[in-house]
């Protein structure tokens, strides 16, 4: 029994350190010790110490074994099964914390429906009720009540939960309408390369916001008397910039007008939102937003967020990869047409629904039945573009698409500096990526998955990735450490499994 602990934690360790990026001699160099012993360490051939194995794990910034408490959740998925029946899409994870950021806007009581219970949506909670937000969940636990305090604590407020979220970015528009000078940690989230914030700071400077950044914080000072005498172009058309220039323009005195702003889903959901809390808004699913503020807003709401078009394409692909008939019900399907063209021009035998509406009363359904097909690699590259182009987010299930379809498909993932390259774990797995530079992969098809044991990527959209090519490959994988998954995903394993898949969620010794 103890030799097999030992080889456990030898794998253990030996994923981390090539999760990192490091070779044997480099831990041994952080260590202090031999290559050769790393090397008798990662094959489970010499005794361990505590300690040792205390100073790997930070050395390589990842948990080996856990004391005391419940350690990284890992997935042990049983491949080649085929799925079949229905699935419902859950709600949008980005509208969701763009929602509840949102309620600082808010005196009154918000209660907003079918809330994703995910990692992303506990650490906000977390860091709202350290300020002094009441929340609960109710019904169930399957809606969330939101109650704010009539003076925000933000001296209290929880800074390991806000770093581990980027969406504590989206604070700044509602606190500079709050108070005078305020600080939030650095934000968080995926580690997908350098994302600056200065496209939000030029938005809300207008607004009278001035950030300095030093010691892990960002020190906000904020005139208010500094008010956008013109209309606001945003510099880059992403999708918090717009939100946070939305909640900045949401209680401002007068019309604001916000160019190049993102119309995806999670802008609209935030638009409607705004609508509901009585703040009007011109222009919702167009490039440019006429948002006309109401100073103080203080009433009792009720919404119901739209679903997850990011959700519904990753169960679109587990039914590809695993070569399934499956229905995915509750498509928002306004923000899932370019994704369909391309898999239509690849051969994707698919019925769609008439469509019906969303809880909202403005986001347009269907329910989608994939069957197995015979997928061929698109004619032209797969790249992403601003809404209604193909969405940032749905890029890597393409390469897993691609993976299963015949011939070569060039993935061009231009937005973010390294994603490209956890899409290479594939290969692990069996498939045939080449990364090209840090944005390009070329992807070779039909690929013959194989089961693998692999630390999770730290990215959310890629980590799901492997876990669907797992899903497909014969015999028995396992995916350590799926907290990412956790921060977009509800209760995904037991969805699958609900239709056909067989994952097995563990914990280490």
């Amino acid at each position: 029994m103890a030799d097999d602990y030992l080889v456990r934690i030898g794998k253990l360790i030996r994923d981390a350190r090539q999760h990192r990026g490091w070779t044997q001699s480099q831990l041994a160099e952080a260590l202090g010790t031999s290559q050769s012993a790393v090397n008798r360490i990662e094959r489970g051939n010499q005794n361990i110490s505590l300690e040792m194995i205390a100073r790997i794990g930070e050395a390589l910034d990842s948990e080996i074994v856990s004391l005391g408490y419940a350690g990284p959740m890992h997935l042990r998925v049983v491949g080649g099964r085929r799925l079949s029946g229905s699935i419902d899409v859950k709600t949008s994870k980005n509208a969701c914390v763009a929602l509840l950021c949102a309620t600082l806007l808010n005196k009154g009581r918000t209660v907003l429906r079918r809330v994703a219970r995910i990692e992303e949506v506990y650490r906000l909670l977390e860091v709202l009720g350290s300020i002094g937000v009441r929340t609960r969940w109710i019904n169930d636990g399957v809606d969330l009540e939101i109650v704010p305090p009539a003076e925000l604590d933000m001296a209290a407020i929880d800074a390991e939960a806000a770093r581990r979220t980027r969406s504590i970015i989206m604070f700044l528009g509602p606190l500079l309408h709050r108070m005078d000078q305020f600080k939030l940690p650095y934000a968080g989230g995926c580690d997908l390369g350098t994302r600056t914030i200065e496209p939000h700071m030029i938005a809300l400077r207008r607004f009278g916001l001035d950030i300095t950044a030093t010691e892990g914080l960002y020190h906000a000072q904020v005139s208010h008397d500094v008010s956008p005498g013109r209309p606001i172009v945003l510099t880059e058309r992403g999708d918090t910039v717009t939100e946070n220039a939305l909640l900045a323009a949401a209680r401002h005195d007068g019309a604001t007008v916000i160019r190049n702003a993102s119309s995806n889903y999670m802008v609209q959901d935030l638009c409607f939102f705004l609508e509901a809390l009585g703040v009007r808004v011109d222009g919702i699913g167009t490039t440019t937003l006429t948002v006309h503020g109401v100073p103080n807003i203080d009433v009792d709401v009720d919404y119901s967020p739209s679903e997850d078009p990011v959700e519904a394409m990753s169960l679109l692909a587990a039914a590809v990869v695993t070569e399934s008939e499956l229905t995915v019900k509750r498509v928002p399907i306004e923000f899932l047409e370019i994704e369909l063209a391309v898999l239509e021009e690849m051969g994707l035998d698919h019925d769609r629904s008439a469509e019906y509406v969303a809880d909202n009363g403005r986001t347009r359904l269907v329910d989608l039945t994939v069957r197995p097909s015979k997928l061929e690699a698109p004619i032209d590259k797969v790249h992403p573009m601003p809404f209604p182009g193909l969405n940032i987010d749905n890029v890597p299930f393409f390469a897993a698409i691609a993976a299963s379809a015949q011939g070569q498909t060039l993935i061009h993932d231009w937005v973010y500096d390294n994603r490209a390259i956890y899409l290479t774990d594939l290969n692990r797995l069996g498939g045939r990526l080449q990364l090209l530079d840090p944005h390009r992969v070329l992807v070779e098809g039909p690929t013959r998955w194989r089961a693998a044991e692999m630390m999770c990527p730290p990215a959310l959209r890629p980590a799901v990735v492997v876990l669907l090519a797992m899903m497909a490959a014969e015999g028995t994988s396992v995916l350590r450490n799926v907290y990412v998954i956790n921060r977009g995903y509800e209760d995904l394993a037991e969805r699958l499994n609900s239709v056909g898949a067989q994952i097995e969620t563990f914990r280490d010794i």
